[in-house]
């Protein structure tokens, strides 16, 4: 038998890029904080996220059948604070605008555009399975990532490894 403090515990090391998934229901704009966004298939493109099973914005995605993913920047902590939380005035607060009609955050550096494929339960959340039919922007943004319970990036150590692999492999033969 698993405890789950110790599976909380493990899963704390693993770092996830954060985003927030949306999308618009009668008219309004719904959103949520997610570190379960993961690429499933190149071809087609097709990705999945995670809802908790009683999440307000799952009934609204799986009524639209669409979803945007919105993936957050490296300074953009307190706009996944703001999403993972319970207020009802998110999208007042946010800088955002009705893209391919979905939510999309103006400072996001990635947004995608999903078809919802399939949705599967799983434990206490849903596993939602998205066809991509839009990507936009991210290249050489850092990301916001989620890892032993902080937010953070891990880009800021990439452009210091300046050396070729064979370098580094070389440094550490001697």
């Amino acid at each position: 038998m698993v405890e789950e403090r110790d599976f909380k515990d493990f899963m704390a090391d693993v770092c996830t890029p954060v985003a927030v998934v949306t999308a618009m229901a009668d008219g309004l704009p719904h959103g949520t904080t997610v570190g379960s966004l993961t690429s499933l298939s190149l071809r087609p493109p097709m990705v999945t996220v995670a809802l908790d099973q009683h999440s307000r914005l799952l009934p609204k995605i799986l009524r639209s059948e669409r979803f945007g993913v919105n993936l957050l920047g490296a300074r953009q902590a307190d706009v996944a604070g703001l999403f993972a939380s319970s207020a009802a005035d998110r999208f007042d607060r946010a800088d955002w605008w009705p893209d391919d009609g979905l939510p999309r955050l103006r400072q996001a550096p990635g947004w995608l555009v999903c078809g919802l494929q399939r949705h599967v339960p799983g434990g206490d959340h849903v596993l939602l399975l998205g066809l991509v039919s839009r990507v936009s922007g991210t290249r050489g943004a850092a990301p916001l990532v989620y890892g032993r319970r902080t937010f953070g990036t891990h880009s800021a150590a990439a452009p210091t490894h300046t050396r070729s692999l064979t370098d580094h492999i070389t440094a550490f033969a001697r």
